[in-house]
């Protein structure tokens, strides 16, 4: 499941609620939201988590609220009374380790429960096991890390997520948005520091290559065109690279592609682009072919002229190969994802963030 961050320092507005339409018909499924509460703000808290429970219903949405501490009660609800959330739009409580094993077992029996997926110990699996926890509604959920250098490693990212399959958790992580990020820092919200200033799809499909379950965009945004790729991806399965041209003969290349099964190593080969009846290619810009570069193949290369590529790495220049154009730099990772069979599209460069 896809979802995202919407935050309740302050009161929702028309943006947000655009926002979870948006949101919702581009296929996200889930919201998550923090209920930690400045002491002279506990009725404001549970007005915004009314209106945003409100929203989550209208469209259908699960919504996780992050409680710690005395979130719940300061703001006039109890643990002891879920009921009560679950009638605002509450489908899930994510809780820290103030909360005892035992609670967490009761609460679990009537809603989902998500636990910090990073200090989730065997010791507490054995004890949720003994108070008779519903492990179909318990969710091993990571953290995002605002700092910078702190977010998780590869390696104890997927160490930890083994030991949670095991046991049989749905694992939960966080990648960056680019558009309205999280004061005070503005660095982006995370799990993994290696997707902090990466492009959200990126990150996106980084994750679901690791498996996991269920992937929230941590930050308050995403920007029109991020938010569109994302779209493509999970309604068509399309990835869209925005490109810019290089030579008149760009137009060829604008448009659906497939990669072809036999991935090459070093270069996106278009399965049906050689084959479609196309004029004379001459020689024309046969430079050195950087990464992400958009190539055709001219008719110094006999039967592959007309061959559609772009370059996985650096290549030299050939001169049977001409440069017709180069997918942006906020695309270039996207990429490395266009496996065998992945259907991709090159769209004109546009000014839409």
């Amino acid at each position: 499941m896809y979802g995202y961050s919407i935050f309740m320092n302050r009161d929702l507005n028309e943006k947000d609620y655009l926002y979870i339409d948006k949101m919702t018909n581009h296929g996200f499924k889930g919201i998550f939201t923090s209920m930690h509460i400045p002491e002279d703000e506990a009725s404001l808290y549970k007005k915004r988590l009314i209106d945003l429970g409100t929203a989550a219903k209208k469209n259908h949405l699960k919504l996780m609220v992050d409680i710690s501490g005395q979130a719940l009660e300061k703001a006039g609800f109890s643990i002891d009374r879920v009921e009560e959330l679950q009638e605002l739009g509450v489908t899930g409580l994510r809780m820290d380790y103030h909360i005892s094993n035992e609670t967490i077992a009761q609460v679990s029996q009537k809603m989902t429960v998500s636990l910090n997926a990073s200090t989730i110990r065997q010791e507490d699996i054995d004890e949720l096991k003994e108070y008779k926890a519903n492990f179909n509604q318990l969710e091993a959920w990571h953290n995002y890390y605002p700092r910078p250098e702190t977010g998780l490693s590869r390696e104890s990212f997927l160490r930890k997520n083994e030991f949670l399959k095991r046991n049989s958790f749905k694992v939960m992580a966080f990648i960056p948005g680019d558009d309205s990020l999280r004061h005070p820092l503005y660095e982006g919200l995370p799990t993994l520091e290696a997707h902090r200033y990466q492009h959200p799809l990126s990150s996106l499909l980084d994750m679901e290559s690791l498996n996991i379950d269920h992937i929230y965009v941590g930050d308050g945004g995403l920007k029109a065109r991020t938010a569109w790729q994302i779209n493509q991806y999970l309604q068509e399965g399309e990835l869209v690279l925005q490109a810019t041209q290089a030579t008149n003969d760009f137009a060829k290349v604008l448009g659906e592609h497939e990669n072809r099964q036999d991935d090459a190593r070093d270069v996106i080969r278009s399965a049906q682009a050689r084959f479609n009846e196309i004029s004379e290619i001459n020689p024309e810009n046969t430079i050195e072919r950087k990464k992400g570069s958009i190539t055709i193949d001219n008719c110094e290369y006999g039967r592959y002229m007309g061959e559609i590529q772009i370059t996985k790495r650096n290549l030299p220049a050939d001169k049977k190969v001409n440069v017709v154009g180069n997918i942006i730099k906020e695309d270039l990772e996207l990429i490395s994802f266009i496996g065998p069979g992945q259907k991709f599209k090159i769209e004109k460069e546009k000014n839409n963030d």
